[in-house]
């Protein structure tokens, strides 16, 4: 595993060390480490969201009414 140094101002570095006392990390790292992999997936999530908001953009012109789509939305929602 790669190391890598970082400056924190002394309010971020108690707030670490705080969440990293409380059992549910073993070290600081761990936890800095958790708050990446949770970043990464973020930017996963609104990386595919973006791609769809794209996707309709180039889809053209809709034939549904407002209504319309509100009401598919919300079968969709309800599973019907």
């Amino acid at each position: 595993m790669a190391t890598m140094n970082i400056s924190l101002p002394k309010e971020m570095k108690s707030w670490v060390e705080t969440h990293a006392q409380s059992g549910r990390y073993s070290n600081s790292s761990d936890y800095v480490r958790d708050l990446i992999r949770k970043d990464q997936d973020q930017a996963a999530i609104i990386a595919h969201m973006q791609a769809k908001v794209s996707e309709g953009i180039h889809s053209g012109v809709g034939s549904h009414s407002m209504d319309e789509l509100k009401d598919i939305a919300h079968k969709r929602l309800l599973g019907s």
